[in-house]
């Protein structure tokens, strides 16, 4: 496997960065998860768009325009030769020193990983996952925004290790209102009496895939509302969808030991696990024009 790093494209076990990167040091720097399929690179602009929004919020300048970053993404993917794959952009603040400030890294690390890729969740898109409502509250916004994807995914993790311990494959986070958030890695939807409601995304991630499926539930005629959740609004539904990059568009059928619906994918979760693979597969931008 071949790493874009700084420029360069390097075997994997040569791709290397300094132990005072401030992206080691302190998780200072942005990423994107971006994914090919059918030899195509979907919303790529649009994950670049957040890659550069997310960098502008916490001061950090990519020293490469998006133009030259979607040609390393594409190159990355043919000189490993790939057609379908989970794509890493990532931007560091660079080497510094071990002091915190930023000014003290003159220049930052442009890093892209591509690797091959199939579904996250297996046969659960047929099944339904588990989940569980985990104590760990998402970041205020007020704090570190949730739409910053910065390399500091330590609250995600905390929200996966205390779903691994109660046997949940998905967590859902609260906010420090007791709000809906998100997964610790996807958006989520509920679909009560035939209409589907997201929370707003000041409190998590405005997720690619989130909008994606915004679109099809237009041309689909759906009502959508995007209001703030609680736990009555988990249990009640009639069906809970999680959104995101890697996950793609999947279905929650148990929830805190409750069975969401019947217990099984609904009929408008699969409506949209459909639609959104015939865009996914037919749309993007082409890795081998």
């Amino acid at each position: 496997m071949l790493i874009y790093l700084d420029g360069a494209f390097v075997p994997e076990g040569e791709a290397k960065v300094s132990v005072f990167d401030h992206g080691l040091l302190y998780g200072d720097g942005v990423f994107e998860g971006v994914r090919a399929y059918n030899g195509r690179v979907f919303r790529l602009q649009e994950h670049l768009d957040r890659l550069y929004d997310s960098a502008k919020t916490i001061d950090l300048k990519i020293p490469i325009s998006k133009e030259e970053f979607s040609e390393a993404i594409l190159e990355t993917l043919r000189r490993n030769d790939l057609k379908d794959a989970y794509i890493r952009p990532i931007v560091t603040r660079g080497v510094g020193t071990m002091g915190l400030d930023p000014t003290k890294c003159p220049k930052p690390t442009v890093i892209c990983i591509a690797i091959e890729w199939g579904a996250m969740y297996g046969d659960l898109y047929e099944k339904g996952l588990t989940a569980v409502g985990v104590s760990i509250r998402r970041n205020p916004a007020e704090s570190l925004p949730p739409n910053v994807k910065s390399l500091n995914y330590l609250n995600n993790i905390l929200a996966k290790i205390e779903a691994n311990y109660k046997g949940g494959d998905e967590a859902i986070m609260f906010d420090t209102n007791g709000y809906v958030s998100e997964g610790s890695g996807d958006n989520i939807f509920v679909v009560k009496n035939g209409v589907m409601i997201t929370p707003p995304t000041l409190n998590n991630l405005r997720g690619i895939t989130r909008q994606v499926v915004l679109e099809i539930a237009e041309t689909l005629g759906l009502i959508v509302k995007e209001q703030n959740l609680g736990y009555y609004d988990l249990y009640t539904a009639d069906e809970v969808i999680v959104t995101g990059t890697a996950a793609e568009v999947a279905p929650i059928t148990l929830i805190d030991g409750r069975s969401i619906g019947n217990g099984k994918p609904g009929p408008i979760t699969k409506q949209l696990m459909a639609s959104f693979r015939t865009i996914a597969d037919n749309e993007g931008t082409e890795i081998y024009p």
